[in-house]
């Protein structure tokens, strides 16, 4: 999808709620979406994606506004709130649908994937290699209602407060410039 200054990108890091969290709060975005990608089976659910068996990665797609905020600057804030060092696993949660990946709508999105991970293997940013897919997008299936804006509606549960809080606060220090003014 490109229309004047709008695209999308998917990606997956752990679980959609932390993901959908850090989005949601930066300037040029205009919407986050939690769903699946990456699998074998057409319209998963939920609970066939915590089998593991699907093939399928919990994602958002993102529409930003390029004038704003570009897809490079998205994955700098991807690397710098998720562990992509970790194969199939996100602190805590475990499996394939936790995988770390860019799901990549086009060859301009796919090289600047590949040259971010690059930058940051060169740079040492992280002690272990980083182990994140970069893959062309299939199908994105929204998840259900239920995952939608979860944080923002569930921010006192202890799930919020233990694993996307720090995501959040890591979020308001590095990158305070790309926040929205409402935060």
């Amino acid at each position: 999808m490109k229309e004047k200054n709008i695209e999308v990108a998917v990606f997956a890091g752990g679980c959609f709620w932390c993901t959908e969290a850090v989005f949601q709060r930066l300037v040029g975005v205009q919407t986050v979406e939690s769903g699946y990608t990456g699998g074998t089976i057409k319209n998963p659910a939920y609970r066939e994606i915590t089998t593991g068996r699907t093939g399928h990665a919990e994602a958002i797609k993102i529409t930003f506004d390029t004038s704003l905020i570009t897809y490079k600057e998205l994955l700098e804030i991807f690397f710098a709130t998720h562990d992509p060092t970790t194969l199939n696993q996100q602190g805590a949660d475990r499996g394939t649908q936790y995988r770390s990946a860019v799901f990549y709508l086009n060859q301009e999105q796919e090289q600047i994937a590949k040259d971010t991970i690059a930058d940051l293997e060169n740079q040492h940013i992280f002690d272990t290699p980083i182990v994140t897919q970069v893959a062309a997008l299939g199908p994105f299936y929204m998840a259900e209602e239920d995952h939608q804006n979860y944080y923002n509606q569930h921010s006192d549960q202890g799930y919020c407060q233990f694993v996307i809080n720090p995501k959040l606060n890591k979020l308001y220090t590095t990158f305070k410039e790309k926040l929205k003014k409402e935060i």
